[in-house]
């Protein structure tokens, strides 16, 4: 006689693991937000220095770069307020915490370089057909000052998790500012040495499309994981295989879902088929073990099933 669906043991598995500490709040590393705290606050102060320096000037390439600083201060900000909410538990209507903030953040910080790589490119665009005459010798102090500053703030950030995606973007964004900085120099020297003002638009467009395919980059990769896509390198197909090599109890593997809560946060959701009656925290145990090593996801929610499964009309 067929043996109905454990649904409900499944059910008390999982209520019995969230009992023995399991949840979805994750630490905050804290030296990130620490790094991102003095890479803003440097980054808003020299802004300061570079609007004042390229209004004396006449330097767009200064301005660009000022108003480039000015985007990556408040990106900094936005991304240490995401290191900070994310800090808080999880609670009654946020059941995944505020994790999720620090890739809004990356989505945001990512828009906020194409916008202001737009800008760059219009307003070097007029100065083709409105030439203005620069003041080299002032673009290029403050030029090597901001060089200094971005290789400090640069220094400060790469120090930290290279793989968390709100800290990349605020790297791509230093280093827009690293190339700003370089190319304000080399334009104050071009005009210095040549009298070749139109030098100065030119590299300003130049650092602009290098912005632009970091910032894009940025923008898709958080998109992806806004849509809870499924993350690189994953796919059901395998992870079926996986399963059903590794547990041979298990008689089909279906309804998977795999997404990520942040980039370093991802979720797995499925079904299982066994083939006979045995304990199903042992099934349950040997699933996440297989799912832990094989893919690096810690976070699951597993349904075993004796007889078809319910939802197989369902597609989602």
């Amino acid at each position: 006689m067929p043996h109905p669906p454990i649904h409900s043991h499944e059910h008390k598995h999982e209520d019995s693991e969230h009992a023995c500490g399991h949840d979805h709040h994750v630490t905050v590393n804290h030296d990130n937000k620490k790094r991102v705290m003095w890479a803003m606050i440097l980054t808003l102060g020299f802004m300061l220095v570079e609007v004042i320096g390229g209004l004396i000037s006449g330097s767009l390439a200064l301005l660009a770069d000022a108003g480039h600083m000015f985007s990556d201060g408040l990106a900094l900000m936005l991304s240490w307020l995401a290191f900070k909410f994310s800090e808080k538990a999880a609670d009654q209507t946020r059941s995944f915490g505020w994790h999720r903030f620090q890739i809004l953040a990356a989505f945001v910080n990512g828009l906020s370089l194409l916008l202001i790589a737009t800008w760059i490119i219009i307003e070097a665009v007029k100065r083709f057909f409105s030439p203005i005459e620069v003041m080299a010798t002032p673009m290029l102090v403050i030029a090597c000052m901001g060089l200094v500053i971005n290789l400090i703030v640069f220094k400060i950030l790469s120090g930290g998790d290279q793989e968390n995606l709100n800290m990349k973007s605020a790297i791509i964004h230093v280093i827009g500012d690293l190339l700003g900085s370089v190319a304000a120099i080399l334009a104050a020297t071009l005009i210095m040495a040549f009298g070749w003002h139109k030098a100065d638009p030119i590299l300003s467009i130049l650092v602009a499309v290098l912005i632009i395919r970091s910032g894009w980059s940025v923008v898709k990769k958080s998109t992806h994981i806004l849509l809870e896509g499924t993350p690189n390198n994953i796919n059901d197909t395998q992870i079926k295989q996986q399963l059903m090599q590794a547990i041979p109890s298990i008689t089909d593997v279906h309804h998977i879902h795999v997404w990520s809560l942040t980039n370093d946060i991802k979720i797995m959701t499925l079904h299982v088929q066994v083939d006979e009656i045995q304990q199903e925290t042992d099934v349950l145990k040997n699933i996440k073990s297989v799912i832990k090593d094989q893919f690096h996801i810690q976070h699951t929610t597993i349904q075993v099933e004796h007889l078809p499964c319910p939802d197989d009309g369902c597609h989602i």
